[in-house]
């Protein structure tokens, strides 16, 4: 029986309740959600609430045979779980030679022209990824130095990533495309020659970096059906009218939800650190990061061994083909910033209309006249009208002015005389003394000799 036969009679969740276990399972490609790990996705052999079907099956020799016909559903279902792993997950167990690989838990199939732009940080769309999902993406490949170094690190680990490369680089390595789409990964482009100045460009000369960059990469493949509708703007320099020209083409244009700044001046130790705490920030998310520089091949190992740690999962992102439709996701799950049901001003009162403005009258007083008091009905308190000399700023006389400014020149110059260069204050000093003791005129400053070094 096939897999898709047994899933399409399974419930789409079922709730299971066995002595202190709790858990619930929702079907899907080799994964669970258990109320003992909040609600997280894990694959199957890997779960705490293992225990639970543990207890509801044995194992013979062909497949597995259950105790209890009412859980006949979920016995084929762990039977069949290494026969279903299949292209679309690569789990740690099928990693072979790495038993403790982190793998892909999942491919992730998404269709371009619903979703022209994703990213947190410049769009409203990002990846309806779940908690604690990472996509890896790496800029401006190949460079064989240390992108072989990157794709070693990613296979010894059975990650799949996304790939950005440059047409230019392509051109100069293009055996690098091709390992690339060798060892299973997905590969976008990021123009031709990496300009700083797509914001500012005109359309004509961002459709030749766009058209070129494409041309490049679809050269140096096997299969030029390989290149995803993917690209990446340099430099994140977005432009709405690059977006719509990119959209019309049915190209996704890639933004991130967070970098490790691996393109600036810092230490490997730095940028794994950024890539883990903004990681932990958001818990899930389009990691950004650069397959041209060393100090990413340094953080990479100790980025993924965090990933293992924490608990998070690699997804693997490819563009929906006639073959391969897009997996069905709900609108909410692509907000970058998820807004509430209800807008919060609904729970704040109108104080406008709750506490009008008061009026004189509403006060217990008449409008005063200039020199006159307030006076106010019986019983209310009556106070004087302030005299305008208590508002009147008084002016300052001549001679006030003059020695204000006489004193502000005073510190000012003894902040000029503190911040002369050395050499000059040695030379007047020295030319002082030559007129104590000699009787000669003074030096002038810039007449002295050179400064000592």
């Amino acid at each position: 029986m096939l897999w898709s036969e047994i899933v399409s009679d399974i419930p789409s969740s079922k709730d299971i309740n066995r002595g202190r276990w709790s858990g619930r399972i929702e079907t899907g490609p080799n994964t669970l959600r258990c109320d003992e790990r909040t609600d997280r996705s894990v694959p199957l052999e890997k779960h705490p609430c293992t225990n639970i079907y543990n207890a509801l099956y044995t194992k013979a020799d062909k497949g597995f045979m259950i105790n209890s016909g009412p859980r006949l559903w979920i016995a084929l279902w762990l039977g069949l779980l290494s026969a279903t792993t299949g292209s679309s997950a690569v789990l740690a167990a099928d990693c072979p030679g790495h038993p403790d690989a982190l793998g892909t838990s999942r491919t992730l199939v998404v269709d371009p022209r619903e979703h022209p732009h994703i990213g947190s940080m410049q769009y409203q769309e990002t990846l309806p990824l779940r908690d604690h999902e990472v996509v890896l993406t790496f800029d401006d490949g190949p460079l064989p130095k240390y992108s072989n170094q990157v794709l070693r690190i990613l296979a010894d680990e059975c990650i799949k990533a996304t790939f950005f490369v440059i047409g230019s680089q392509v051109k100069a390595n293009p055996e690098g495309v091709r390992k690339l789409v060798a060892a299973g990964h997905t590969v976008g482009t990021h123009s031709q020659n990496h300009p700083l100045t797509f914001k500012r460009m005109p359309i004509e000369k961002a459709e030749a970096e766009i058209n070129a960059g494409i041309a490049s990469t679809t050269a140096a493949m096997t299969d030029p059906s390989a290149l995803a509708p993917f690209f990446r703007i340099p430099g994140l320099e977005r432009s709405t009218v690059v977006e719509d020209y990119l959209a019309s083409r049915g190209i996704q244009v890639w933004s991130a939800d967070f970098p490790a700044d691996d393109w600036r001046h810092i230490s490997p130790d730095r940028v794994y650190q950024l890539a883990i705490q903004r990681l932990e920030a958001k818990h899930k998310g389009v990691l950004l990061l650069h397959d041209i520089q060393q100090r990413t091949t340094l953080a990479l190992p100790k980025i993924i061994r965090d990933l293992k740690a924490r608990g998070y999962h690699i997804v693997h992102v490819v563009p929906a083909t006639a073959d391969q439709p897009a997996t069905p996701t709900k609108p909410s799950e692509w907000q970058s910033h998820p807004q509430p049901e209800q807008p919060l001003i609904a729970y704040v009162p109108n104080l406008t209309e709750m506490l009008p403005v008061p009026a004189p009258i509403n006060l217990n007083v008449g409008l005063p006249q200039a020199g006159h008091r307030i006076t106010g009905q019986a019983g209310a308190v009556v106070l004087p009208v302030a005299s305008r000399e208590l508002f009147e700023i008084k002016k300052e006389s001549l001679a006030q002015r003059t020695t204000h400014f006489r004193h502000a020149t005073t510190r000012a110059n003894a902040r000029l005389a503190w911040a002369r260069p050395i050499h000059i204050v040695r030379a007047t000093r020295a030319a002082k003394r030559s007129v104590r003791s000699f009787g000669r005129a003074p030096l002038r400053p810039y007449q002295s000799a050179s400064p000592r070094v």
